[in-house]
């Protein structure tokens, strides 16, 4: 009964491929800590907290929505100039750190760059140390900017070394569908009108629920076909 706990989260997630994220990730947030420091950040710290976040969603999930390099920087820089904004009209801590991460998200909803580790990064410039907060919006740009793009950079060359989509295009995966896979599959606007029925908001690009729904029904048509 406590195994069911143990399975994994992610659909289709296998232990190679999850052994393939540690390696990218380690090697990812090693090399870009590497290249920042030989920036001048001063009192700042060379890489941060937030960047962790991003790794996970870099190299574990190339494909999802949340991971894609305008997400991650667009997401992590808006979010800390947001946060450096929120510092210096709240005076109240508690406060401007409950602004600074709804208003992240709403920020990043608005201009498609929804990014988890974002809302990390406007609390981070509320409550972060002294030289964050004299920094100012200079914070934004280093070491938040300069880690997401080198972060992005590294993804980029790493995806390609693994034979993965990143950054993911799943138009292109449904233009290689084949013929029988096509007249098997939905049409878009019913994936449309389930996700209204349901809801509720998933991690994964329409295109590639798309094409995922019409390569079950297919299988399930070959299935009952053999049968």
């Amino acid at each position: 009964m406590l195994l069911r706990f143990f399975r994994p989260v992610l659909a289709g997630a296998h232990l190679p491929a999850r052994l393939v994220a540690c390696i990218g990730a380690a090697a990812g947030i090693t090399i870009t800590t590497l290249l920042c420091s030989r920036l001048p950040m001063g009192d700042l710290p060379v890489l941060v907290a937030p960047l962790g976040a991003s790794a996970v969603l870099v190299f574990a999930v190339p494909a999802s929505p949340l991971a894609q390099p305008w997400p991650i920087i667009g997401g992590n820089v808006l979010s800390a100039l947001f946060g450096v904004a929120v510092f210096h009209l709240v005076p109240n801590v508690a406060v401007a750190s409950g602004v600074a991460v709804g208003g992240a998200i709403l920020l990043m909803s608005l201009l498609r760059c929804l990014h988890p580790p974002g809302g990390a990064a406007a609390l981070t410039a509320v409550i972060g140390s002294q030289s964050i907060h004299a920094a100012g919006y200079g914070f934004a740009l280093a070491p938040v900017g300069v880690n997401s793009v080198t972060l992005v950079l590294l993804g980029i060359l790493f995806h390609r070394f693994t034979n993965h989509s990143y950054p993911h295009r799943p138009a292109l995966a449904v233009k290689a569908a084949s013929a029988e896979q096509a007249a098997a599959g939905f049409h878009a606007q019913d994936i449309d009108r389930a996700l209204e029925d349901m809801q509720e908001s998933f991690d994964i690009a329409r295109e590639d629920l798309d094409l995922l729904l019409s390569r079950a029904e297919l299988h399930a048509k070959r299935r009952l076909g053999d049968g």
